[in-house]
């Protein structure tokens, strides 16, 4: 399934894609995409439902961030082998973890706007991993089973703040706007391997990132494992699982967002995003 919450901020409604591209309805069967709707046994009987029985929704809605109420956005930092390159660090020796403020979740369509005093702020097209079923001290063998599904994240990065202010990564990347989640939250059982989707991002037409999750370090098994061993992981969590080669800080000169930029990213079969880029007001 492909599951989308749709209408204005902050009055979303949950709803599936149809056969035919179609949003429809789920406000009768499920609150919202959050939390317990992500369980194995909502999941299952969600997809027991006809969507051609469902309510199609009329014209084109904006699409919401494509899970609500999410507890903690969890990201990983020089996860692919050939991004690590192209900034000079070594490959880490275990996975480098860092949170992203939820108040940086915004849909996949809507603005990115660049903060005051902002230098350097970067684009990351990454894959994006939902929990579904709480995680706790898990095998790399078992993780998977706590995975609700997947979806597109750019991880948004203001350079200068993440790297020349001291301290930890988390104020580069936790500005509003900066966590574009969605169009869809793809379910785990259409997608055939995690560790083998092509991913993509453009500025203003132009390909800066054309790359695969192949060349991820730690996979997404054994990054749910590894995270479960350090804390719970709860329905509705987001674990953003790194970003390929191409991001502006590895370009020669470095090459940064600014107002009237559009970067538009996707996944293979996770659908794809669409960003206008403005100055904060």
């Amino acid at each position: 399934m492909k599951l989308v919450r749709y209408g204005e901020p902050g009055s979303e409604r949950p709803g599936l894609i149809d056969a035919d591209g179609a949003i429809r309805d789920l406000s009768a069967h499920v609150g919202d995409i959050a939390g317990a709707a992500l369980s194995p046994d909502s999941l299952a009987r969600l997809a027991k439902l006809d969507p051609l029985t469902l309510p199609k929704v009329s014209g084109s809605p904006r699409f919401g961030p494509c899970v609500a109420g999410v507890g903690k956005f969890i990201c990983i930092g020089l996860n692919y082998s050939d991004h690590a390159a192209e900034t000079g660090a070594k490959v880490p020796p275990e996975p480098i973890i860092f949170m992203k403020a939820t108040s940086a979740i915004v849909g996949p369509d809507d603005d990115v706007v660049i903060p005051r005093d902002s230098e350097k702020t970067d684009w990351e097209v990454e894959l994006g991993v939902v929990i579904g079923k709480t995680a706790k001290y898990v095998s790399e063998a078992d993780a998977l089973g706590h995975v609700a599904g997947y979806c597109v994240v750019n991880d948004v990065s203001e350079r200068a703040f993440q790297t020349e202010r001291s301290g930890q990564w988390t104020k580069g990347k936790s500005c509003d706007t900066f966590g574009p989640i969605g169009p869809w939250l793809v379910t785990r059982d259409e997608v055939e391997d995690p560790q083998d989707l092509k991913m993509w991002l453009t500025v203003n037409g132009q390909t800066m990132q054309d790359g695969s999750t192949r060349t991820m370090v730690y996979g997404v098994a054994f990054l749910i494992s590894y995270l479960s061993q350090f804390m719970s992981l709860h329905p509705g969590d987001i674990v953003s699982t790194g970003t390929p080669p191409g991001v502006g800080m590895g370009m020669k000169p470095p090459r940064f967002l600014k107002a009237g930029d559009v970067v538009e990213l996707g996944i293979e079969g996770l659908g794809r995003q669409r960003q206008t880029v403005r100055a904060d007001d």
